[in-house]
């Protein structure tokens, strides 16, 4: 039972917790993006609202509101509601919940949702100590990752969970989220008297990069580090921002236009064969505070797109530098992005496989449903068998040279899509 003392020191704590936190949604109705699952009649909030819920996966991105969504599950359910983190906790902690799960269910009929974020920390034998809890019904694990669960989560588990993904937050979104923090009076910062100057949402999206918590971080350190002017009020600027956040050499705009532009000139300039200017966009976009994950990506697609079969090795030196860069992070893994732009900016060029994948494409989305043909469809079964699945087909090893068969669905036969 809480105490009067005990709602004491939740109130101080609130006061000095960060904006992100005190500004966390308290129903879902405050909730800004993830809209497709936990909006009125989605799939989630069906499950929430009949008191249903399974265990579950949420993956996505950070600062989407994996966190805020298990909380606000809790607090709408009739679940008792346990936490722990991957980071900090082991199998003596998870046993321990357990076994007050097991009491609780056994004294009051109650089941405890267990939220465990950042799940994929947790080792094979870990997660393994969830299996039988879960199995029984004891616990409804929600478990939020960054990563993606096929290969993080065991596959034992993940098959008694349902996987939900998360978007990152629209750029609309994040300004929401900012608006609502400025306009708040008791948990946000309605009540300091803030002016923002035109761009500064911008800038602020531009660094959030789709991520609610680092926005609103921003956002708190900016004004906190601003001066008062003599009215009181707090003047915030796109100046006063790059100089509480460190970031000077950032130009930002409304649109977010040089963020793009540099972008596009780093990819043409790889297209270009012109290592140099590679480059230099490239340190460009790193030394603005740009996630090294994200140039990784970048450079993986062009390594397939533009490169493509002209030099398969690339894709190699692509997807070895995004894992790199994964696991050392900034500002080590700046040569190793520089290693990998000046490979596939030397490399020979060739957009066949990229082409034939988008006619490849344009057929699926015009003609989605075509029937395979029968002489190469599966025939595990007599019945299948009967129905003519898998007869006349020709098993190529069987012939010397080209078999004379077809492949593709009759409305597309003799299509070419790779002009190689």
């Amino acid at each position: 039972m809480s105490t009067l003392f005990d709602a004491a020191a939740e109130e101080k704590r609130r006061a000095f917790a960060p904006l992100a936190d005190r500004m966390r949604p308290q129903t879902f109705d405050e909730l800004v993006g993830q809209q497709d699952l936990v909006g009125e009649g989605k799939p989630l909030r069906n499950l929430i609202k009949s008191d249903r819920m399974p265990s579950i996966i949420l993956w996505g991105p950070p600062g989407t509101g994996k966190t805020t969504i298990a909380k606000l599950i809790a607090a709408e359910t009739a679940s008792e509601f346990a936490e722990l983190s991957a980071v900090s906790s082991g199998i003596q902690e998870v046993r321990v919940v357990v076994k007050r799960a097991e009491e609780q269910l056994g004294y009051t009929g109650r089941r405890t949702m267990l939220f465990i974020d950042e799940i994929h920390r947790f080792n094979k034998a870990q997660q393994d100590a969830f299996l039988p809890h879960v199995e029984r019904g004891i616990i409804i694990l929600i478990g939020a990752t960054t990563e993606n669960p096929s290969f993080e989560v065991n596959s034992a588990l993940l098959s008694r969970c349902k996987v939900f993904v998360l978007n990152r937050l629209e750029d609309v979104d994040v300004v929401r989220v900012l608006k609502q923090a400025l306009v708040d009076r008791e948990r946000g910062l309605g009540a300091r008297n803030i002016i923002v100057d035109d761009g500064v949402y911008s800038a602020l999206v531009r660094i959030a990069d789709g991520d609610a918590r680092s926005a609103l971080n921003a956002l708190e350190l900016s004004v906190n580090a601003s001066v008062k002017e003599k009215d009181g009020s707090i003047h915030l600027t796109i100046e006063a921002l790059k100089t509480a956040l460190q970031r000077t050499q950032y130009r930002y705009d409304k649109n977010g236009e040089e963020h793009y532009n540099i972008i596009s000139a780093l990819h043409k300039s790889l297209r270009g064969s012109d290592e140099n200017a590679a480059l230099y966009w490239l340190v460009r976009m790193l030394e603005s505070g740009e996630d090294p994950l994200y140039v990784a990506r970048r450079l993986t697609r062009f390594a397939s797109e533009d490169v493509g079969l002209a030099d398969p090795k690339a894709l190699e030196q692509a997807v070895a530098c995004y894992q790199a860069c994964h696991h050392i992070g900034m500002p080590e893994c700046g040569v190793i992005l520089a290693q990998c732009a000046t490979y596939l900016a030397r490399s020979q060029k060739s957009v066949t496989v990229y082409r034939a994948y988008n006619k490849a494409l344009e057929d699926v989305r015009n003609l989605p449903n075509l029937p395979v043909p029968l002489h190469i469809r599966n025939a595990p079964t007599s019945l299948m068998k009967g129905l003519g699945y898998g007869k006349g087909y020709k098993y190529n090893p069987d012939f010397e040279g080209p078999v004379d068969q077809d492949y593709l669905p009759e409305q597309l036969k003799g299509r070419k899509y790779f002009d190689g």
